[in-house]
């Protein structure tokens, strides 16, 4: 077998032999099945890479050629973009979740020969839209369950490709040597992978980014972490996501740990706790709903579990910060926080599956203080860092010790940031993309001749922490009629700290005063609704309820006093608000894959109700087209009330500003 060193390593194939030999034996990847935990190790994932790669040239996968991706965090398709990567082709990691039509556009734009699916439901997507991508000449499953009765001339099983290049090894007496030098001449500016943006604004965009830019910024991410061979990882994170690409693939490469493929997405937590993660990253809707059915559950306890419960966690918001940042505190709150671990904190992170993290970070959106500092006060090092696609993940990230839940941290090793005169951040590292697949105009669009990166986001450095912050989209930054600023983000985010709240979209660039548009989170208010006898017979019936409006009120109410507050902000407070009738959501193209807000396309699908708003009517009539989990069609008619809200005393700081 050929030898690399660390620096000959240059290349994930290289990196992966090199990992076989180094470690050998040692855990590289894991899937439950069946309640059961099945263990590769790296010499193990090597045999099986090498065997599905011979597989993929004798069907005739060959260097260039794009290789799509689908399905769930399974260890077969991690290793068939290691296997594409040998011989010098490229994975395309899709959505799973995505309806045939999304995933259409990818397989044409990216000019897919070959994809490597999880089971029936992605075979069937792929074949019901087989005549719009021509050059996909064959499709590879990992389950079989269900495809037995299939045409199997364009069909073929993962087992039996890899079968395929089994058998090659032992036909061939020079077909080992050949492989690996396939390996070898991999080149660390090859293109190592493409990942589509999420498509906030349009259609996705295809990234583009070398073995150098993926590995280099892994690399960096380990050592601002410290992160070694002996991390746990699970992986549920979607493949086409960056984050996942280099949490649960090139990180675990480069440092050599395991990387645990949870049974199903509802066994997570479970998993998580079998397991015991010492690194993670979760978007902060996990947080969120972590923190949410909590907070459910301690409502239907005794009421002798409910105040003890209450009590601790108030001694942790007291103390919990500054014990886990090692600062001096007084002797009995230290016992008094040690009783707390062992009667509420312990159970609630091994509760979590997060028992034994270490470092686990949050991203893509911001999170609301109040929650990150929960996590914290638990003992848990929970951080921040702000990153994307174009960068292979990081910008800036949160040194420990030094965590402020309204900051993205500091620019990460080896990354330039700075602010333009408009306030855009800018960034330039060495894992900024070679460009947008076949489209050179957004590329120049987002690249600066002198190598800086457009983000898209406005933000500035905090001169106390040096940390940046980052307001909102660049290009969804406004102002209201009377010249007050209007960061929308800024104001959801304040209303998505409210467990009911699942979603919302603000409104008021240009207008004379600030709207929102709210989804409620259904288990919270439906445990809510319970507890509070409240009748309902689906969830459009709920989200109209007079007591929800009553309840979602207060908390409008609320977020409009801490504007008013804010300066700057004070006079983007809310002035009337609607329940939608139905859940944002990115089958209905309302959300992307990611989970973040198409404005635009929201703005224009409920006009009648934007109309409402801004019309003082009391109600307004809505038909929305939505689509099903079988791809059906259907439509949701409803008459969706309108409530007003009070407007607060500006502070003082704006009204200067105004004068």
């Amino acid at each position: 077998m050929a030898h690399y060193t660390a620096a000959q390593a240059d290349t994930f194939p290289k990196l992966l032999m090199r990992d076989a030999e180094v470690f050998g034996d040692r855990p590289a990847i894991r899937h439950k099945d069946f309640g059961i935990w099945q263990t590769w190790s790296w010499a193990q994932v090597l045999e099986n890479v090498r065997a599905f790669s011979i597989g993929l040239e004798t069907l005739g996968v060959k260097k260039g050629d794009t290789i799509a991706v689908v399905g769930s965090n399974r260890p077969r398709l991690y290793w068939a973009m290691a296997a594409a990567q040998a011989i010098g082709a490229i994975p395309v990691p899709l959505y799973a979740d995505s309806v045939a039509d999304e995933m259409a556009f990818v397989l044409e734009h990216a000019e897919v020969s070959l994809a490597v699916v999880e089971d029936q439901e992605q075979v069937d997507k792929l074949l019901s839209v087989s005549e719009r991508t021509p050059k996909l000449q064959f499709i590879v499953y990992d389950e079989p369950r269900g495809l037995r009765d299939y045409d199997h001339t364009r069909l073929k099983s993962f087992a039996d490709v890899q079968e395929i290049g089994r058998g090659e090894l032992k036909a061939s007496a020079d077909r080992l040597a050949r492989w690996e030098a396939s390996v070898g001449a991999t080149k660390t500016d090859d293109l190592a992978i493409i990942l589509y943006t999420s498509g906030t604004t349009g259609r996705p965009k295809g990234v583009m980014l070398t073995h150098e830019n993926v590995l280099v910024s892994a690399r960096n991410g380990n050592a601002f972490d410290n992160l070694t061979e002996k991390e746990e990882v699970v992986a549920y994170l979607p493949l086409a996501w960056v984050g996942d690409h280099i949490f649960s693939y090139a990180q675990s490469y480069v440092a050599g740990f395991c990387v645990s493929c949870p049974e199903s997405p509802e066994t997570i937590v479970e998993d998580r706790r079998e397991i015991g993660t010492t690194y993670a990253f979760a978007p902060p809707r996990i947080y969120e709903n972590l923190l949410t059915l909590t907070m459910v559950r301690m409502e239907d306890a005794s009421a002798f579990k409910r105040r003890m419960f209450h009590y601790f966690i108030g001694v942790a918001r007291q103390w919990g910060e500054k014990i886990l940042n090692k600062e001096p505190v007084p002797l009995h709150a230290r016992l008094l926080y040690g009783l707390g671990e062992f009667l509420v904190y312990g159970p609630l992170k091994n509760r979590f599956g997060l028992s034994r993290i270490r470092v686990g970070y949050t991203a893509g959106e911001a999170i609301g203080p109040e929650i990150f500092r929960f996590y914290r006060s638990l003992g848990i090092n929970l951080k921040q860092l702000y990153g994307q696609t174009e960068a292979s993940v990081y910008i800036t990230a949160q040194p420990d010790a030094e965590i402020h839940a309204d900051t993205v941290g500091k620019p990460n090793i080896d990354v330039d940031v700075k602010i333009a005169d408009g306030g855009e951040v800018l960034f330039r590292s060495p894992g900024v993309f070679i460009g947008y697949y076949k489209d050179p105009e957004k590329t120049a669009e987002a690249k600066t001749p002198d190598g800086w990166v457009r983000t898209g986001d406005a933000g500035f450095f905090d001169p106390k922490t040096g940390h940046l912050k980052i307001i909102d989209r660049a290009k969804d930054v406004g102002k209201l009629a009377d010249g007050a600023m209007f960061a929308p983000k800024y104001i959801e985010n304040k209303l998505k700290f409210y467990p009911n709240i699942k979603e919302a979209v603000a409104i008021g660039d240009k207008r004379g005063f600030v709207t929102v548009m709210l989804n409620i989170d259904l288990t919270a208010v439906a445990s809510w609704a319970e507890r509070n006898n409240v009748v309902y017979g689906s969830y459009q019936e709920l989200a109209g309820h007079p007591r929800v409006y009553d309840m979602l009120a207060a908390h409008v109410d609320e977020v409009n006093r801490s504007l008013a507050e804010e300066g700057i902000m004070a006079g983007a407070q809310v002035r009337r608000f609607l329940i939608l009738h139905k859940e944002l959501d990115a089958d209905d193209g309302e959300l992307t894959r990611t989970m973040k807000v198409r404005r635009g396309l929201i703005a224009e699908r409920y006009a009648p109700l934007v109309t409402a708003l801004y019309d003082s009517s009391p109600e307004a009539d809505i038909s929305t087209e939505v689509t099903f989990e079988d791809g059906r069609k259907g439509v949701i008619a409803a008459r969706v009330k309108i409530r007003d809200m009070t407007v607060h005393q500006l502070a003082a700081p704006t009204l200067e500003r105004a004068a």
